[in-house]
Formats: C-alpha cells, structure tokens, sequence
C-alpha cells in the first residue's frame, strides 16, 4: 500500500467513525441510501457493519423497502447470512426469490410460464445467496408453497434432502444443516435506535411529527424516542388504488394513518383515524373529536398544517364507493382512484392553493400502536 492508499484508508475509517458516533440521526433519515452506497466500495467495513447491526435487528427497514430491489447483492448476503436477523426463514427466501427476479426483467411474470431457461437464469442470479437459506428450520407447509415451485433452482441432492428431513427429521442427510436464527423475544440493545418506519413517502421526523399530533403534545417528540411502531396496511402502488382494495385491507382498523404524495409538487397530505372505516355503517358518520388531517413540511413547503375535527360528528364518512373519507374535508374519489379532494366542512382550513380534486403519486394507509 502505498502512503497517499495508506492515508485515504485512515480518512475513510475516521469518517466513519465520525458519522456512526456523531451522526446517527442523519444516518437513519437517509438509511437506505448509505446502506446501498456503502457497498459500491470495500472501503466502508465500518458502516456497512454498522448498518447490518441495526437490519439483524429491525430487517423491515431493508426488505420492505421500495430500494431493496436495488440492494447490491453483496450487500443482500451479508443480511441473510446472519445468525441474528430477525425474520422469519419463509420470509427471507420470499424476499430473496423477489430480488432474484427484479434482477431479470425478463422473466415472465407467471411462473407457470417458466421454462427451464428461466429458473436456470434465476438459480444463476441467486448463487451467492442460497447458500444461506436455513432450508431446514422451514416447515413442511412453507415447503410446499414456498420452495416447491422453485425447485428447480436447488441443487437436486439438497432438494432431496429438503423433502427427506421434512417427513423424517431422523433420517440421516448428507446437506449441510445451518443452525437455526436466534429470534430474540426481548428487545435487543440498539445503539440508540429506537423507531423505524417503512414508507416510500414520509421519514421518520415526519412520522414523529404526526405521532405527536396523535397524543396531542405541545412539543413533538424526539424522533429516537418515538412511542409508536407503524405497521404499513395499504400502499396504493403495490396494493392498488381501487376503493374495493382499501376496504379489504382496512376495514374496521383503528388508529389508522394515510399519507398521499401530491403529484407534481413536494405536498404530502392526510389523516388520522382512531376509531377507524367501518362496513356495518355504510352511508353513516362516525363520531371521534381526536381525528384530523394535515399538510407535513416537505421540499418546498416550509411548515406543516394540523387541521382537527371541527364537527366530530361528522369528522369521519364510511362509504365503500370511496377510498378513505375524512367526510369531505379529504377523500379519496372512488371513480378516479388517483383523484384527493379537499375542502373544509368539518375539520380546520386545511390551506393549499387548490381545495379541489388532485392527483396524486401514491398513498398508503398504516395503523399504528404503543410500543
């Protein structure tokens, strides 16, 4: 190595040092981003480690992630091979199954149209990965609708012995069994990270901001402190946008959050519903004083905007033709599925330029809950 190799390798261990230590809350507001571009070098160990500590612990934060098809596959690697990532085995192969084939666009999307070229392009694809697959702490029920269909991407011996080990867990197998994954029930020490959020439209500042509405504080809490974990129900551009998709997956939830980007513009806009849709009171209101809709800063728009129910009476409208209704104050029309409107009825003036229809990129519905 010669000294000007020798100095930049001591200026890359420091800079890591430096952020892993002194800017932890810029690293989780970007997390996605550096996890990817600390792969695109052999120079950042440090942060690379740093990140998959965190992942082992919280692996939603990459896999349910609108980047993980783009995840580097070393980078995928170092995840699955890990005795601490806390997802469940059928889990990690649906994912890695997913990556294999976002990487090769032409791959039918109906697997029943496969040929044996196809799989051989994904078992190609997917080399580096199966390896780590604990096939042996999955159930004979995830083998059948999960690894029978890609059979033909395992070696045919393992196979074998997949289905060998699944009807008789004492026969002998000459494959090599992985220990299985140590899921913790108690939560593990994690340096300081305490909350995550998986949204392709909002980060955690703004996710905090909204949870601070929620329990009505003065001052919003801090974003390593959280009290709320958000599980994602509805994002309109996996799920669809269709009325009927929001009812089928949301129906009768409590404590329920929608975000939607506006197309066009750097407006993020939605709402909290606490005593959630209901399909028993089509065509009824619901009554809830705690509901409310918001505009969140964002891009170009300096500060956000609480509005909260005015008439709670009316602050909440089921009606299955329609996606989410905040009665007319925000809705989402149920014959332009991409279409929001606004208007001020029975919440606080929610202000933009335009309080009529709009369209926007996507949306998506969480319901959330106390740690």
């Amino acid at each position: 190595m010669t000294a000007n190799e020798f100095q930049l390798a001591e200026l890359m261990t420091r800079l890591q040092t430096f952020l892993i230590e002194n800017q932890s809350s810029w690293l989780k507001l970007n997390f996605s981003k550096i996890y990817n571009s600390s792969f695109q070098t052999n120079n950042l160990k440090a942060l690379q480690n740093y990140c998959n500590d965190i992942i082992a612990k919280h692996p939603n934060l990459i896999f349910e992630s609108t980047d993980f098809n783009t995840l580097p596959e070393a980078a995928l690697v170092s995840i699955i091979q890990r005795d601490d990532l806390q997802l469940e085995e059928p889990k990690i192969w649906d994912y890695v199954i997913q990556w294999g084939i976002s990487q090769n666009k032409t791959l039918p999307s109906n697997i029943d149209d496969w040929i044996d070229k196809d799989f051989q392009i994904l078992k190609n694809t997917l080399q580096q990965c199966l390896p780590h697959i604990r096939y042996f702490q999955i159930s004979s029920e995830n083998i059948v609708e999960k690894l029978l269909p890609y059979q033909q991407i395992l070696d045919k011996k393992l196979w074998n012995d997949i289905l060998k080990y699944s009807m008789a867990p004492n026969k002998t197998i000459t494959s090599k069994i992985l220990p299985p994954r140590k899921i913790f029930t108690t939560q593990l020490p994690n340096r300081g990270y305490t909350f995550q959020i998986t949204s392709s439209i909002i980060n955690i500042e703004q996710a905090t901001e909204i949870t601070s509405w929620v329990d009505k504080k003065e001052v919003a809490y801090d974003i390593n402190n959280n009290p709320y974990e958000f599980n994602l129900i509805l994002r309109g551009s996996r799920d669809g946008f269709e009325p009927e998709v929001f009812w089928n997956l949301c129906d009768r939830k409590t404590n329920v959050i929608v975000i939607a980007k506006v197309k066009n513009t750097d407006e993020i806009i939605g709402g909290y519903n606490p005593i959630g849709w209901n399909s028993n009171f089509i065509h009824e209101f619901s009554e809830t004083n705690d509901s409310f809709v918001f505009s969140l800063k964002n891009g170009n728009i300096k500060n956000s905007i609480l509005s909260r129910a005015k008439v709670p009476s009316k602050a909440i409208y089921n009606y299955t033709g329609h996606g989410p209704n905040f009665n007319n104050d925000l809705w989402m029309d149920g014959t332009q599925p991409f279409q929001i409107h606004v208007r001020d009825y029975c919440y606080e003036n929610l202000k933009r330029k335009t309080t009529d229809q709009f369209y926007i990129v996507d949306y998506e519905v969480f319901q959330i809950k106390k740690r």
